[in-house]
């Protein structure tokens, strides 16, 4: 997406263990694995929170409550060689099917191309095992009262 600026909204989920859900992904150029909360564009007219419901629906099957406003980080980064920009609406969420909570891997799917979602403890990404995406989310997570676990 070299040269324009992408709008995504997306949810963190959180366990009474505090994991997030989060979906793996993994940059060929870096060799570096990653994660990332799920969700995905904005569509032109829009809202974020919209957007946030509507791209867990698509990717899990699966309603959302509880959306509550984290904050919004402009993420500049580099992707398999290539610069991209993001503003990025960050939600704290809840899924209505508790089931999913109890599932360590969820399969999800991204317009036809499927993908996992794993829950992964947040003092993995606070210690640095591996890196948590967009850039200033940990700190969201991280800052006073950003700790709660929402369930």
């Amino acid at each position: 997406m070299s040269g324009q600026i992408a709008a995504l909204a997306l949810c963190v989920f959180r366990r009474e263990d505090g994991a997030l859900l989060v979906a793996y992904g993994y940059d060929t150029v870096k060799e570096q694995a990653f994660y990332r909360p799920l969700g995905g564009h904005i569509e032109f007219g829009e809202r974020a929170a919209a957007a946030a419901r509507r791209e867990i629906k698509e990717e899990l099957g699966a309603a959302v409550d509880g959306l509550r406003l984290l904050g919004v980080v402009e993420n500049l980064f580099t992707f398999r060689g290539e610069p991209g920009h993001e503003l990025v609406w960050l939600y704290d969420a809840r899924l209505v099917d508790e089931a999913l909570y109890e599932r360590e891997v969820i399969v999800a799917d991204e317009g036809g191309s499927p993908f996992e979602a794993h829950w992964v403890a947040l003092e993995d990404f606070v210690a640095g095992k591996v890196p948590l995406y967009p850039d200033g989310l940990l700190e969201l997570l991280t800052s006073e009262g950003a700790s709660q676990t929402l369930r």
